[in-house]
């Protein structure tokens, strides 16, 4: 038990971002009627880049690279910059631990 306390502690951040990475993906760019939790979407406002960043990322996943650069064109950057982090955390030492 003291072991997997352990390692959710260590790869959290990571588990959080493939998470992210992962719902936006499999998430629909095309459909516009779908539940939300954007306070910004739902206050009725018309533009929301982190939106526009879900719905990039969902385009580039589906080879739809235009639209995805017009969705929000930093999608592929941040997917870099995710993806990096992501593996500097799985690759970092682990620090020497005693487990009872």
């Amino acid at each position: 038990m003291h072991k997997v306390i352990f390692y959710s502690k260590r790869y959290f951040e990571a588990i959080v971002w493939i998470t992210g990475l992962t719902l936006m993906a499999w998430s629909n760019p095309f459909e516009s009627q779908h539940y939300s939790l954007c306070l910004i979407k739902n206050s009725g406002l018309g533009f929301c880049p982190g939106c526009g960043l879900g719905h990039a990322i969902g385009f580039l996943v589906r080879g739809e690279f235009i639209l995805s650069f017009k969705s929000h064109p930093l999608a592929i950057f941040a997917i870099i910059i995710l993806s990096y982090r992501i593996f500097q955390i799985i690759k970092r030492k682990p620090f020497k631990t005693k487990f009872v």
